[in-house]
């Protein structure tokens, strides 16, 4: 006959995670909770990934005479300075030609941080972080659009170039003189016999090609850092408004076409595609790798 009555059961102890489950003998056996041990795990898992990205990011300080292709070049920045202005954009602001001195910008950061975080079992950190990298990254995609690095003869790998080739400078920029309606040269002249090859300095987009007085036949190129190269006095045009050119690409024929004593070059980069937003054209040039 059976023993009837109350059994006490023993305690589980400090068994953590576990559950306890009595057999048939009466037996107490814990189990422990695997799944939640493996979930506890892969939580732990994102921030050392994010620490491993950030530990691979590099910070490089800005000296006198960088500019962003070469430090993209010299660093081995997969996307090149685009992307490295991107990274930095709020470092460098909207003009990816203006890089001073003492700068500090990441190298590698965004690209290393992205991929961490999409590595994360996290599903709405996840969605987060990559919204916000879309968005930091869309003021940028309007500049990035007209960006090359087409290398072009006689340039470096920028693809940057003179106008011409084997450039010499006959008449500085800001030569003073009354042959020139504002009082002073807006532009740089370089040697050119008529018929001499003239080419785009960068890449960039034609927004005039035409007659325009004193200029004769002009071309006016909006490059991506939103200023504009003008080559005037032109014998002959090779592209149209709206066309597409690379660094180094022909767009004419130097000749002695409107205001001029004879053939030559006038070469000007402006702020806007008007006259009197004149800068210094060399040494824009130099700000983008070219030896002149």
């Amino acid at each position: 006959m059976p023993i009837t009555g109350k059994h006490r059961r023993k305690k589980s102890g400090p068994i953590a995670r576990g559950i306890l489950a009595v057999g048939a003998g009466g037996a107490v056996v814990a189990l422990p909770l695997l799944g939640a041990t493996g979930a506890h795990a892969a939580e732990q898992s994102a921030p050392a990934v994010a620490q491993s990205a950030q530990q691979s990011a590099k910070t490089y300080k800005v000296v006198s005479g960088d500019y962003l292709a070469k430090i993209a070049a010299q660093h081995k920045i997969k996307g090149g300075w685009e992307k490295l202005y991107q990274d930095n954009r709020e470092v460098i602001g909207g003009n990816p030609s203006l890089i001073l001195p003492g700068m500090k910008l990441t190298l590698g950061a965004q690209a290393s941080g992205s991929a961490s975080t999409a590595s994360a079992p996290a599903a709405k950190a996840e969605t987060k972080t990559e919204a916000k990298t879309a968005t930091k990254a869309a003021p940028a995609a309007k500049t990035e659009s007209a960006a090359t690095t087409t290398k072009a003869a006689d340039s470096d790998s920028t693809g940057w170039t003179t106008p011409v080739a084997n450039a010499t400078v006959t008449t500085q920029y800001h030569a003073s003189g009354s042959m020139w309606s504002s009082g002073y040269h807006t532009g740089s002249d370089f040697s050119a016999a008529t018929g001499t090859v003239v080419r785009a300095v960068g890449p960039g987009t034609v927004v005039s090609a035409g007659y325009d007085g004193a200029y004769g036949n002009e071309v006016i190129i909006k490059h991506a850092d939103g200023m504009y190269s003008q080559y005037a006095h032109q014998s002959q045009l090779m592209v149209s408004v709206g066309q597409t050119v690379t660094g180094g690409q022909q767009i004419g024929l130097s000749g002695a076409t409107g205001n001029v004593t004879g053939p030559h070059l006038h070469f000007e980069i402006r702020t806007t595609p008007s006259y009197g937003s004149d800068v210094d054209p060399i040494a824009y040039l130099r700000l983008h790798g070219v030896s002149i």
